[in-house]
């Protein structure tokens, strides 16, 4: 199920970072007084009653800047707004209204995307409101007052974004398909698999209403089955100003992974497995998406007996913390090894939504613990009573234990591979919470 996305925008210097870091529970985005420090976008999960979205923040927009990092971020939040559900457009009351603000205002009513205004820094109702009605000029609605700082007004203004997020559920539910994301850097050739894939039954889905977030989507069907593939490709960047190429991809993929169901990440076989990869990775791995790694470009690739073994093990040691994630070696342009694609897809599909009973797992769990015996402390031992699966996509299991305390993460990883080597789970995250339970 997708989560709405709503993007901060504003100019800069008007509180976005701290408006994004009070929402978010954490701080995240780096605040400074100087305007164009938030170069990096940063994404967060936030719950708001019982809303669950991802918010975005954005580098401020200068309108009519022509310094580069400046107009580089005015792009950023262009794609910021394109992909989000709600804006949230966020001014400063003690700078009043400034022209910048109007053309802010202008760009966001193009987008045709619902707009919350909130006027930021009002400290003291009784001493601003007068200058915040001021903002009623911008012609895009009622101005909430809020301080992000001293996390006042936030409620009324969440209120407001959360009334405007369109009913996934029902959209999603009429669209059984898999859905599987091709996510990874600019250039790695991610395109260029979907048209291959595509071949000449190529369909691009777009105009359905909040589903496609400006994100390409392709329908492609292979031995009698359909699946639409998400394609956050859509950008190429002739500058090689690093953090910006990698809030571009960055920023695309989360969108992207909250609709797949599989992702596949495309590394670039002539580069190699680079911390950027982790870092894309890492938000699929998160999201407990099934996950595939294509090494695309194979076959430029010059190859002896031992490369594919020294290719997997550096994608193993950077991406280490999904040991899981399907391999597969391809060339987009020559189509090799392209037909497994489909096969591994269904296979991660079916072990991220694979149920397992809870009396074969409880023997599993009771054969592992005599193998070997859970870690104690001061005298007191670990004792599991029993496991049980509450959920899948991603698979995921609950232990109730005597003591949380003395469950170590090395023993849960351990408990994790015994599972794993019983029942496969190939490509798929599994998620374990321990939970206490007294002894009767």
């Amino acid at each position: 199920m997708s989560k709405p996305v709503v993007a901060v925008v504003g100019r800069p210097n008007v509180g976005k970072s701290t408006l994004f870091n009070a929402l978010a529970g954490e701080r995240i985005s780096i605040v400074k007084d100087t305007p164009g420090v938030t170069r990096d976008r940063i994404y967060a999960d936030v719950t708001w009653l019982d809303h669950n979205f991802t918010l975005i923040d954005t580098g401020g927009i200068e309108p009519d800047s022509k310094d580069v990092i400046l107009s580089q971020m005015r792009e950023q939040a262009q794609i910021a707004i394109a992909t989000a559900d709600v804006i949230l457009f966020l001014v400063d009351v003690r700078q009043g209204l400034q022209d910048a603000d109007a053309k802010v205002a202008d760009l966001l009513r193009r987008s045709a995307k619902p707009i919350v205004l909130a006027v930021n820094k009002v400290d003291s109702f009784e001493k601003y409101m007068p200058d915040v009605y001021e903002f009623y000029n911008l012609g895009i609605g009622d101005p909430f007052a809020v301080s992000a700082a001293s996390m006042l007004g936030l409620g009324d203004m969440l209120d407001e974004v959360v009334r405007h997020f369109p009913d996934y559920d029902k959209q999603e539910d009429e669209d059984e398909r898999p859905k599987i994301a091709i996510i990874g850097k600019p250039n790695v050739g991610k395109s260029s698999l979907i048209n291959r894939l595509a071949k000449e039954e190529r369909v691009i889905v777009s105009d359905i209403a909040g589903t496609t977030r400006d994100a390409i989507d392709t329908d492609i069907r292979y031995d009698g089955k359909e699946y639409v593939f998400i394609d956050t490709a859509g950008l190429r960047r002739k500058n090689k100003i690093k953090e910006e190429i990698e809030r571009y991809s960055i920023i695309r993929a989360v969108t992207a992974v909250e609709r797949a169901d599989v992702c596949i990440i495309v590394i670039d076989a002539t580069e190699g497995v680079t911390e950027q990869d982790a870092k894309i990775a890492g938000i699929a791995h998160e999201r407990g998406k099934g996950i595939i790694i294509a090494v695309n470009k194979w076959d430029a690739v010059e190859k002896d007996d031992k490369t594919i073994y020294r290719h997997t093990e550096k994608i193993r040691q950077i991406l280490s913390f999904m040991p899981y994630a399907e391999i597969l070696f391809i060339s987009a342009k020559s189509g090799q090894r392209l037909n497994r694609i489909f096969e591994l897809i269904d296979v991660v599909i079916e072990n991220n939504s694979m149920r397992v009973a809870t009396g074969v797992l409880n023997e599993i769990v009771a054969e592992a613990v005599a193998m070997q015996q859970p870690p104690s402390d001061k005298g007191k031992r670990l004792k599991i009573y029993y496991v049980t699966q509450v959920s899948v996509k991603p698979p995921t299991f609950v232990v109730f234990v005597n003591d949380k305390e003395l469950m170590h993460f090395s023993y849960t990883r351990y408990l994790e591979n015994r599972i794993r080597e019983t029942f496969g789970f190939r490509g798929t995250a599994l998620k374990f919470i321990t939970r206490e339970r007294k002894e009767e």
